[in-house]
């Protein structure tokens, strides 16, 4: 921690504000706000949309009988899926949206509704 502490004194690093004035800004910050949440809500998948193709992929799996298949299902006590079955799933459902679902997150999609809910709210699901 000292070492942090005595590095951290040595390196200063000189911050010159580019904008001295905010009334000066050539896009009020407003405009500037509303075009972030643009982009970023447009970005998120239409939950209808997730839950037919989480749906088709769980249907797919080859250990699940697609007549028990639901938007409600649980992996385990609706279609007799133990955890590895789960991970499987999981993973179907990473290459079915194209990104990474990091283990903490993983280990908490226990059903059908609970992909659903995460995928719809994760801004890289493609």
């Amino acid at each position: 921690m000292a070492a942090r502490g005595a590095l951290l004194r040595y390196l200063r690093v000189n911050v010159n504000p580019t904008i001295q004035n905010p009334r000066e800004c050539a896009l009020p910050f407003s405009v500037l706000l509303r075009r972030f949440s643009e982009e970023v809500r447009g970005s998120f998948l239409d939950k209808s949309e997730v839950t037919d193709r989480v749906l088709s992929v769980v249907k797919n799996f080859q250990k699940v009988d697609p007549s028990k298949v639901s938007p409600k299902s649980h992996f385990q006590n609706d279609l007799g899926l133990d955890s590895l079955d789960t991970v499987e799933v999981v993973m179907a459902l990473e290459e079915e949206f194209g990104f990474e679902i990091p283990d903490t997150d993983a280990d908490k999609i226990h059903s059908i509704n609970l992909a659903v809910d995460f995928i719809a709210s994760h801004p890289q699901a493609k």
